[in-house]
């Protein structure tokens, strides 16, 4: 038995020497990083600045991957578990399950955290041609037509509907959901008329106000933006205690070798804090970077999955 325990912890410890090994080489070759979002997504713009600075890093590129919708991330779920396909995503990952009966990937058991990258403020902006200047007008204007109005999102796996359904039910508002191809369609469909609202990120929203084409009569932030500081609280507007989280993180395909993860995560986390990509990042409107270890993320992600479907189920919100 002595003999038979010795030779598991010596074949343990060639394992562990031999993935550590792996993991000091990582990466030799190119790095798919998938972002499940169309380019000029809030996700696509974060994984193009976390794929540019990890390639310098590394002497390997790190090649964004755009393929939008739940055929992304169920790719980036069935890849090989080797550290050379990421997902960059939005916390519109864990509805996945909520507002999809035939899904085909486990938000939670099918992939491993590395680390959370940024936060990123969303706006609720209106098309200017919708007859209400602030929040207490536009929920009353929407009562007044119930089943009428509408408002975008690029599809159920997105963070803006995850706060656009949570903003409709807190509100009490009979307001239909259209899902859109991207996040550029969907603002451009309040842009046309064709949307009322949408809560539109931070960091495409400036210019898009300073030139009428939209209005921004709040944000989903517990704290008003820097860059916004005339535009209220959706709890300061009249919903009271009312605010949204929205997050992006980068996972790897369950199975991956923790020495590899560690070595993701280390390198990303430094990449992250550099001082230029971050005062570009703030100034594209108030994106702030934010990282934790793989256990707090895989934390994060287990607990807003468990949290976002009750609530959706409650309020009778997703797949019927």
């Amino acid at each position: 038995m002595t003999m038979l325990r010795s030779l598991c912890l010596a074949a343990a410890a060639l394992l562990a020497a031999t993935t550590a090994g792996f993991a000091q080489a990582y990466p030799t070759q190119v790095v798919r990083l998938v972002v499940p979002f169309s380019a000029g997504s809030a996700t696509d713009t974060l994984a193009r600045a976390l794929a540019e600075k990890l390639s310098a890093t590394w002497g390997q590129q790190v090649v964004v991957e755009n393929r939008p919708g739940l055929a992304g991330t169920t790719a980036a779920a069935k890849s090989a578990p080797d550290g050379y396909t990421l997902l960059l995503t939005s916390n519109g990952h864990t509805v996945a399950g909520a507002v999809n009966k035939n899904l085909q990937f486990d938000p939670v058991k099918d992939f491993a955290g590395i680390t959370q990258v940024a936060t990123v403020p969303l706006v609720l902006i209106l098309n200017p041609d919708v007859p209400a200047k602030d929040l207490k007008e536009l929920i009353a204007y929407a009562k007044s037509k119930p089943g009428q109005l509408n408002f975008a999102s690029p599809g159920l796996g997105s963070t803006t509907f995850i706060v656009g359904a949570l903003f409709r039910d807190a509100a009490k508002l009979d307001v239909v959901h259209v899902p859109y191809k991207g996040a550029p369609e969907s603002v451009t469909s309040v842009i046309r008329g064709d949307s009322h609202f949408y809560f539109n990120p931070a960091n495409v929203s400036m210019e898009l106000m300073e030139s009428g084409k939209v209005r921004a009569i709040a944000v989903a932030t517990a704290k008003r933006i820097p860059t916004m500081p005339n535009v209220p609280t959706l709890d300061e507007a009249g919903l009271k205690g009312f605010s949204y989280n929205s997050w992006f993180g980068l996972m790897a395909p369950a199975g991956t070798p923790k020495a590899i993860i560690d070595k993701i995560n280390k390198d990303t986390i430094a990449a992250l804090q550099d001082k230029a990509l971050q005062e570009r990042l703030a100034k594209q409107g108030g994106i702030t970077v934010v990282t934790n270890t793989p256990a707090q993320f895989d934390a994060i992600i287990k607990n807003d999955t468990d949290r976002y479907t009750k609530i959706f189920a409650a309020a009778g919100i997703g797949a019927k």
